[in-house]
Order: C-alpha cells, then structure tokens, then sequence
C-alpha cells in the first residue's frame, strides 16, 4: 500500500488538490468566473456536487469583490465558519467578521420573541447597519442556520437590510432546501446558494475565502 501513495511536498499538497480537482472536472463547463469558488467547495469537501448545485445571481462575483475592496464586513451565523474566515486579509481591505451568536442581547432576543438566535442575530446585523455602525456594506456567510436566512429574507422585504451579499450554505434536513429557495427570489441582492441538503459552516466560510484569494 505505501508504494501506492502520490509523493508529494506538504507545500504541494493543495496545488496537487487542485490540479485533480481539474482532471476530475474534465469537461465539466462552470460558470465562468466561479470557477475558483466551485473548486475550493470541492477541495473542502471532497464532493463534487459542488460543481452542479452552486447557484450564482448574475455579476455576484465581480459584485462581490468591490463590496470586498470598498471594506465590506461580513456576518455569520456560527463561531465555526468565524474561525475559518481568513480575517486578516479581510481586515487588509477594512473588512472584520461578526458573529453575534454568544452576545448576551442575542440570547435575550431571541428568548423574548420566542425565535431562534441566528434570527436574533441578523436583527442585530440589521440594526448595526441601519446605524451606520457598518458604512461599507456587509455580506452574510450563513452555513448552519435556515431560520436565519429567512429572517434575512423578511428583512430585506421590510427595507430593513441590503447585504452586498449573501452566501446561503446551511445544511440539514428541516427547511434547509426551502430557506435557501427563498433567497433565489430576491432581486438585486448578489446571492452565492449551495442548493440542496449540502452546505456548512466551512462551506461558507470557504466561499469568503475564495473571493478574498481572488483579491
């Protein structure tokens, strides 16, 4: 068995990644543009999928690049997808990244309103925005929850919130499919959508990264 194994450096290993990814793509045609963002979901994963269940609005990447450059910040809904966020290339261009799922005033929140914190947290996104807390935009990485992307969904219909963009990769079985379906109605707003069943916290976390090795 060990004289089957590839030999190659630990500083070739992701380049290596990428190069089967490729092979193993063929002749598959992506949108072009995503291609980056298609193959890190699949070197993340291991899941090629990825390649058919990606859905990308219209310009979402170039969009999503200014936003980027213009300081944009983004929210997320797990302290996980926080983690694997590459912050300090984000903060190069004035960007952090928030998530407000341990905050006190979250878990308050959503105890009174009887609703869940990842909803409460996209309330206080909301309020961060309205008061200019955020002045460069914002984009939401959502990996884990369903309940906030709908009420991300109500909020931009309330004129509450604009997102430069939305990633929406929750994954599970209840209401996953149907939260993200949501977010494909929306107009004018840039969405990345992990269709299906299939997404997480280091998906989305690994699509903020692709746009910012885009950079």
């Amino acid at each position: 068995m060990l004289n089957e194994l590839e030999q190659v450096l630990p500083a070739d290993i992701e380049k290596r990644s990428f190069e089967i990814i490729t092979e193993e793509l063929g002749d598959k045609i992506l949108i072009p543009g995503t291609e980056p963002i298609v193959k890190r979901c699949i070197h993340t994963s291991a899941d090629f999928d990825y390649a058919d269940n990606l859905a990308f609005s219209d310009g979402v990447v170039e969009r999503a690049l200014d936003a980027i450059r213009n300081g944009a910040s983004i929210v997320t809904d797990t302290q996980m997808a926080k983690a694997g966020i590459n912050k300090k290339r984000l903060a190069q261009y004035g960007g952090e990244v928030h998530c407000f799922m341990s905050d006190e005033d979250v878990a308050q929140e959503a105890k009174e309103n009887g609703t869940t914190r990842a909803a409460a947290c996209m309330d206080k996104a909301a309020v961060m925005s309205r008061e200019n807390q955020q002045e460069h935009g914002l984009i939401f990485a959502i990996g884990n929850a369903p309940t906030a992307l709908v009420r991300l969904y109500e909020l931009i219909n309330e004129g509450n919130i604009k997102p430069e963009l939305i990633i929406a990769a929750p994954v599970g079985f209840v209401n996953v499919v149907q939260s993200k379906e949501l977010i494909l109605t929306l107009k004018d707003i840039p969405y990345i959508v992990a269709r299906g069943r299939k997404g997480g916290s280091n998906i989305a976390a690994c699509i903020c990264n692709s746009l910012l090795y885009m950079l």
